[in-house]
Order: structure tokens, then sequence, then C-alpha cells
């Protein structure tokens, strides 16, 4: 589930925790048949090396998908990145992230006179620049 925003509403619909990614578990000599596979583009991995995600990574994810918590995808976006606003009334404003939570702090700059301004608004609302 994910919150969907409309112009009057956010409403949570059902989406893929990861879209555009299948995850599977297959010997290195199988990949030519894993892309075979309908939809399959490619394998992620380093310089056209498959690259195996963790188990105690996908346990984690699993481990929370089971339970009854409440939980969001979520871009991995740091303190100190810059970032864009893509809904609100600050849509298409860009800043540093200063701090991360349900809402997230960013700091607006005008660098030339070396002031800035921080505002706070949704997290759901930001995404990496």
């Amino acid at each position: 589930m994910k919150w969907s925003r409309w112009k009057d509403r956010k409403k949570q619909v059902e989406w893929p925790l990861f879209p555009g990614y299948c995850f599977a578990k297959f010997a290195l000599d199988q990949r030519v048949s894993v892309l075979k596979c309908t939809g399959a583009v490619n394998i992620v991995g380093f310089n056209n090396v498959p690259a195996p995600i963790p188990e105690e990574e996908l346990s984690g994810i699993r481990q929370l998908v089971e339970s009854d918590l409440q939980y969001d995808p979520c871009p991995l976006i740091h303190e100190g990145d810059k970032v864009e606003v893509t809904h609100g009334p600050l849509k298409g404003v860009v800043g540093k992230l200063v701090r991360k939570g349900s809402h997230a702090r960013l700091i607006l700059s005008v660098d030339l006179i070396g002031q800035g301004v921080s505002v706070e608004v949704d997290a759901a609302d930001v995404r990496r620049y």
C-alpha cells in the first residue's frame, strides 16, 4: 500500500513495494533463463555481474510486510541531500534536507547573501533532486 495524492484528497492504494523490481534467487548459470522471463529487462549488478542482495535485508523487508505495522516506501534520501518538493504549495521548490521523519525540514537558501529559511513539509512530498 502507498499513499496517492489527488488535488482534493490522499488515499492508500495497493502498489508494489519496489516498482519495477522482481527478486529471484538463482544460480549464475541461470541468468539467461531469468532474462527471458516476460518483463525482465536486466539483472541488478556491477560490471555486468549480478550482485546478490544480502539475505538479512530481504528478511527484514519480509518481516515488515508480514507485520501489522504501517509503512510507506521511500527513496533513500539523506540529510544534506538536495531535494525537490513534488506536491503542495511549494511544488517545484528545491532545498537542502536537514531533517527526515514524517515531516522533512528543508533549508531554502540565497547563497549569494549567505541567508536561508527553514520550512517543514510532508516527507512524502520530497524527492532527491
